[in-house]
């Protein structure tokens, strides 16, 4: 079906038509057959072409089953076709398991339900797609958890987590996958459905026959290579390489431990049997700070002699590099005290008791002062400063991808798992190696179990160092064979590992797993190439980064700290950070659960189109449209993406593009041009006003300007906020009072409040002056892709502040959409040096309170409910709301959940974007707004409030309003 050509800006909701190709049929009986989703356009299988790995295969289409029957008849129909089929969950594996000439099958958005909990046996039943993170917090009012903490937790899926063996940070402490899964459903490649779980030594019961002929099988190719496995599986807890070949026994064995760790090469799986433990009550930590790495590696085995939960080093790079992330600086800069320290290593325990706990936390400060680092323990007891340092552990794999420029820290050797006695020599012998081929590699990840995950940085578009890639691989593994070790160690064998299982286990073993492969999938359709018959690690063709780079396009924003626009798409590293539950990122996906709706699956069209991988002038295509139309600039990205992926700022460089062909409908200009048509239009501001109170003058507004008609634009008010510019104050005695467009002609009581409340704190508010028509800041110019005209507002307005700024005072901002567009985006805007102005002197008035008396009367105060704009979350300006009602003035505060309001500027009134406007709010603070009781809703954001007084019936108020109330 050929996509719509609504107007740029408009929501795009059918994908590209497909060119003519092969298998066209096959895409017509998948969508005859199945309930669910099906995609072949080429956007979406580029977004299913990448995972976390350094690989790139675009798949034959795209299946999202809705059911377990769908799941059958895709493996049905694809056997009928000859079409090889990939499982995939969240596409966050590092190996290169879940991208394959294939159709893609994605078990995320529908077949992810807990299906059964049992408390007294502790074991939990589950489909493929259920997140681990969701599992827990399903599990967590029962007292009961699943172990196995893989860093994706937040996204990463229970089927693949099965399917590559994962292990997480506690194997230590609860073992890995193989030892947590207790049965898997799953269908094998010719549609039989079976129930993998223990056998015993009689196989003539089993059904049905072929699951039966399958044990036998499988008992007769283990039994074969006893001696073999006995000497060549390498005897470290991570161990996940091949098929799990040392679990068969003929005496009786669990055959869903062969499914674990087979990466979908053997059997769809629908439903896991887990072993669940019961959740501890209380966990401490304690953070061990080391002057050198070598000195880590080689105490990381008497720590581990305390018996901890975990030991998990974090490196002097990701700690750098941490430290540069907003969201992670402040943890960062307390887990590394002072600048004697290059590494740490962070050991947990858990229990009962925490008075136990603590004495084990000392005992680790005596074992450290007895390895000569006294007072070098940080103890962690705080569950807030616990869960922060987690949240940088987890992030590691992610933060060092943070480095900008084409060379990045790449996986391929990070899996090597050896034993502990050889840790210190081990990690010594890589450096040196890396120094050999004139590199440089990050280290992170579980010192308790001998696994490091090690990436050396390299530049994968350069011949030389696609070299490297090859020699390091072969060299490393070689290391770990010597030192008794693994070379798959957690994140599975994908491509990037299985070609050397050979020189690893040996040719009678491969030979093995061939049997056990073809036993199971004797036509080679489930994930073909994988674990055996693999291609070479560093195949070109099957590389992300491969090809001549194709012209890029003149930039209308600076993308020199990115290299380009292109460098600043490849920032995104696929890990699937943006699918998390929690959080503001990604408000729309969270909605829709769709790929092309995610951070991540956005950059990689853009990163695709970029390349000329998506046909000739992608940037202006449909598809791209598409994927960007629900993005709706909350920022959230900018802070919460490890990587700093800043989607709204492609955004709007692509708009730009798009405008320069195709123009601007109405709807775009009316948005874009407010801040230069509004002193005329609010003379009209009355009629304008009682167009909203008529349901059918609505309807015949929103045919003309494509508003929606359901919702009320905003009321102008009818005495607008034009104060009048004076003398400028000196620093310290007055402030300058940034008024935005929307305090200005629609909620000028903001602004009066502001004066009153400065005035009463002994500031003197002073107005910029302007030539006649008020100033702006560029917002609604830049949202709509104007970005020239942002620049001539932005300009207009950094000329009537500067005699402020440079004097010293600090220039309030009420708004902060406009003043984090001046603090962020500020350096595409104006001159550099001025955007160092606007970054050093605009604050929120928040934080123009901070130096502020106030003294609020005696008597009743009123219970807050906060909400907080996306952009201050993105800017990590929390604190301060916070700190002037809970601190300040001594009220009862709650905040709403994080999470955008949905209304984001005017996409919440486009008619085609207000349902899912409304969605997002659901999933966000709307809920927790309605239940306010009699609370009073703090909202600075004009859209936020607007979107919560329209959907929950209640009048927010900005900061300034309740200061000024309160203080009255």
């Amino acid at each position: 079906m050929a996509a719509s050509s609504e107007a740029v800006g408009r929501r795009v909701t059918v994908h590209e038509a497909p060119a003519r190709r092969a298998g066209a049929g096959l895409e017509e009986k998948l969508r005859r057959h199945l309930e669910g989703e099906v995609f072949f356009d080429r956007f979406s299988r580029g977004r299913y072409a990448t995972d976390a790995s350094i690989y790139e295969i675009e798949p034959l289409g795209v299946v999202v089953p809705r059911s377990e029957a769908d799941l059958e008849a895709v493996l049905s129909i694809a056997r009928e076709e000859g079409v090889p089929l990939l499982m995939r969950g969240g596409g966050t594996s590092q190996a290169g398991q879940t991208v394959n000439r294939a159709l893609v099958v994605d078990t995320t958005r529908h077949l992810n339900r807990l299906i059964a909990v049992d408390q007294e046996a502790r074991t939990a039943i589950v489909q493929p797609g259920l997140v681990l993170d969701e599992l827990n917090r399903q599990l967590k009012g029962r007292g009961l958890f699943f172990p196995v903490d893989v860093s994706t937790a937040s996204r990463a899926t229970l089927g693949g987590m099965a399917a590559n063996n994962s292990a997480g940070g506690r194997s230590i402490r609860y073992g890995i996958m193989v030892h947590n899964v207790l049965g898997i459903d799953a269908l094998l490649a010719d549609g039989t459905a079976c129930s993998f779980g223990p056998t015993g030594p009689d196989t003539g019961a089993l059904q049905p026959d072929a699951y039966g002929a399958l044990v036998e099988g499988v008992r007769a190719i283990a039994g074969g290579v006893q001696d073999e496995i006995a000497a060549r599986f390498p005897k470290v807890l991570r161990r996940v390489g091949g098929y799990n070949l040392d679990t068969v026994d003929s005496a009786g064995h669990n055959m869903a431990s062969l499914l674990v760790g087979s990466e979908g090469t053997l059997a769809l799986f629908k439903r896991i049997g887990l072993r669940l433990h019961e959740l501890p009550k209380r966990r401490v930590m304690g953070i061990c700070r080391f002057p050198s790495f070598h000195d880590a590696m080689e105490s990381t085995r008497h720590l581990v002699a305390l018996d901890p939960e975990a030991v998990e080093l974090v490196d002097s790079t990701i700690l750098s590099l941490a430290a540069d992330i907003p969201i992670y600086a402040p943890t960062v800069e307390r887990m590394r005290g002072d600048a004697g320290t290059d590494c740490v290593l962070i050991v947990e325990f858990a229990g009962e008791d925490l008075s136990a706990l603590e004495a084990k936390l000392a005992g680790l400060a005596e074992v450290m002062a007895g390895l000569g680092f006294p007072r070098a323990v940080l103890p962690a007891v705080d569950t807030g400063f616990q869960a922060a340092v987690a949240e940088v552990r987890k992030a590691g794999l992610n933060i060092v991808m943070s480095m900008k420029g084409a060379a990045k820290p790449v996986s391929f050797i990070e899996d090597c798992a050896v034993p502990l006695e050889h840790l210190g020599a081990f990690t010594a012998e890589v450096n040196e190696l890396f120094a050999r081929h004139g590199v440089k590699g990050t280290w992170y990840a579980h010192a308790s179990v001998g696994c490091l995950h090690v990436r050396p940085v390299l530049n994968l578009r350069e011949a030389a160092d696609r070299r490297r890639l090859r020699l390091i691989a072969e060299e490393t593994f070689a290391l770990v064979r010597r030192f008794g070790g693994s070379h798959s160690g957690e994140h599975g064998d994908g491509i990037v590992r299985s070609e050397f299982h050979e020189a690893m286990f040996g040719r009678p073993l491969v030979r093995a797993f061939e049997q056990v492969k073809d036993l199971f999938d004797p036509a080679g359709l489930l994930n073909p190439g994988k674990i055996v018959r693999a291609p070479r690690m560093d195949e070109v063709a099957l590389l992300r980064q491969r090809g001549e780079l194709p012209p890029q396009p003149a930039t209308v924003l600076d993308w020199r700290a990115w290299g380009s626009l292109r460098g600043a798409a490849e920032m995104c590293n696929n890990n699937g950070e943006c699918r998390k539950a929690g959080g503001v990122m990604c408000p729309s996906f969270k909605v829709t659960g769709e790929e092309q709706h995610v951070t991540r699956g956005r950059a990689n069209t853009l990163r695709l189109a970029l390349l000329g991988r998506l046909g000739p002038d992608a940037l202006r295509s449909t598809g791209v449209r598409a994927a960007l139309d629900l993005c709706i600039g909350c920022k959230a990205c900018r802070r919460e993406c490890p990587t700093g992926v800043d989607m709204a700022r492609m955004k709007t460089e692509v708009l730009c593009q798009q405008r320069r062909d195709g123009g601007i409908d109405l709807r775009s200009r009316l948005i874009a041009f407010l801040p230069r048509y509004a002193p005329l239009a609010r003379r009209a501001g009355p009629l304008l006003n009682l167009v909203e109170k008529s349901a059918a003058a609505r309807r015949l507004r929103a045919r003309i300007s494509g508003f929606s008609a359901e919702r009320p634009m905003p009321a102008w008010a009818a005495r607008p906020f034009l104060p009048k510019s004076g003398a400028l104050p000196a620093a310290g005695e007055g402030v300058a009072l940034l008024t935005d467009c929307f305090t200005r002609w629609f909620e000028p009581e903001n602004g009066r409040a502001a004066e009153r409340v400065l005035a009463r704190g002994g500031r003197r508010v002073w107005h910029p002056p302007h030539d006649g028509r008020p100033l702006c800041c560029g917002r609604t110019f830049l949202a709509q892709g104007l970005v020239e005209e942002a620049r001539q507002e932005a300009g207009r307005l950094m000329a009537a502040l500067r005699p402020a700024l440079e004097g010293g005072l600090k220039v309030v901002g009420l708004e902060p959409s406009c003043l984090y567009t001046l603090r962020d985006d500020g350096g595409d805007l104006v001159e550099p040096a001025d955007a160092g102005l606007l970054r050093a002197g605009m604050v929120s008035f928040a934080e123009a309170l901070e130096e502020v008396e106030l003294t609020p009367p005696e008597g009743g105060r009123p219970d807050v409910l906060l909400h907080l704009h996306c952009h201050q979350r993105a800017h990590g300006a929390e604190k301060g709301s916070r700190g002037v009602l809970a601190d300040r003035l001594g009220l009862s505060l709650a905040l709403t959940p994080p999470g955008c309001c949905g209304m984001a500027g005017s996409f919440g009134y486009e008619a085609e974007h207000a349902a899912m406007s409304r969605q997002i709010a659901e999933a966000g603070p709307l809920p927790a707004v309605r239940e306010a009781g009699g609370r009073l809703v703090v909202a600075d954001g004009t859209s936020c409030r607007h979107q919560l007084r329209d959907l929950a019936g209640v009048r927010p108020v900005h900061l300034a309003v309740a200061v000024d109330r309160l203080l009255a």
